[in-house]
């Protein structure tokens, strides 16, 4: 592993909020999350303390003093680029992609959009977006799909994560109870090609300029899948890191994975989620996720330690990439002050 990025800031003199908790339907989970960063950043001696969004207005963070914050939010209103925008304008330095990239890759749509134009490989898809006029037509589009994708095939609501919603359908009646799954959680609904072969995860840390990829985790799942309840609340799963891949598939894997994390615009850290594809060994991109879990379930520790970095450096080093990304003018922070000194 190559040499990481140094802290942007004094992490022992900042004083850091945990953001856990939230507003989605990942909110027990960003709760394991930011109680296990908490834990590790005092440890630390990091002056840090937990608060949260989904039960307080962000605007106490000024008045708390805060100078910096961990996001250990999953789903809506934590990983979507609406609490990235909220610090933005509150001038706090933050963990993480920007707003731009975190709204990107929470809408998997416009991820494999934005990862088909740089010409990286994913599923074949179709958006159904919106309702239909009548059950009639939604059948007929359903139909329509499922010639063209072919089963089995994956469906899922784009704007949830922690494979909330999340139906591989064989077919048309499954297909017609996976699109009512997903559409009562978000008004579209994706459909895609489903890959079969080896579920693999690669963490990436840093930016477009010095992003690395950490050790790919090759993920074996029971036969329910790799569902939100077997990624959390059960030993079921497998998880091998090393990932038992070739030296050469490993680093393909690692490639593509850093290509991903670049062409949506992401920094600080992320991870990449793929399937390669048993018939022609090649990896295919299923979406990024730019707030993973950091619970004692959760891929990015697992493969940081197998890079040799513990739970606790691996918090500190996020932190210490914390930061804002718009840039303010001096026109920007003149009314800052101002708004500031009013009181």
């Amino acid at each position: 592993m190559q040499r990481l990025t140094p802290p942007t800031f004094d992490i022992k003199s900042a004083r850091v909020a945990v953001l856990m908790g939230g507003l989605s339907m990942e909110r027990d989970i960003s709760i394991m999350s930011g109680t296990g960063v908490l834990e590790a950043l005092k440890s630390q001696g990091v002056h840090a303390f937990s608060f949260d969004p989904g039960e307080r207005a962000l605007g106490q963070l000024v008045d708390e003093g805060v100078t910096h914050a961990f996001i250990a939010l999953h789903g809506r209103f934590g990983e979507d680029g609406a609490v990235q925008g909220a610090l933005e304008l509150l001038g706090i330095p933050y963990t993480g992609s920007g707003v731009m990239a975190s709204s990107l890759a929470m809408d998997k749509t416009m991820t494999k959009r934005v990862w088909q134009s740089a010409g990286l490989q994913t599923p074949k898809y179709h958006l159904l977006a919106g309702h239909f006029e009548s059950d009639a037509a939604k059948d007929a589009k359903l139909k329509e799909v499922a010639d063209d994708l072919g089963y089995p095939l994956i469906v899922k609501p784009p704007h949830e994560g922690s494979s909330i919603g999340v139906s591989r359908v064989n077919d048309f009646e499954e297909l017609q109870r996976a699109y009512d799954i997903a559409h009562a959680l978000d008004p579209d609904v994706l459909c895609e090609t489903f890959i079969s072969g080896l579920e693999l995860t690669c963490p990436v840390l840093g930016d477009a300029l010095n992003a690395q990829a950490l050790p790919v985790v090759h993920i074996q799942a029971p036969q329910a899948g790799y569902d939100y309840a077997n990624k959390y609340f059960t030993d079921a799963v497998q998880y091998h890191c090393p990932s038992g891949l070739s030296p050469e598939v490993e680093a393909q894997v690692q490639a593509l994975s850093v290509s991903a994390f670049k062409a949506l615009g992401c920094s600080g850290w992320g991870r990449a989620d793929l399937m390669l594809c048993e018939k022609t060994g090649k990896p295919f991109l299923l979406e990024m996720n730019t707030s993973p879990g950091m619970t004692s379930h959760s891929l990015v520790p697992m493969s940081a330690k197998a890079a040799g970095m513990s739970y606790e450096a691996l918090c500190v080093h996020i932190l210490g990439q914390a930061k804002t990304h718009i840039q303010r003018t001096q026109k920007s922070q003149a009314t800052s002050a101002k708004t500031e000194a009013l009181g």
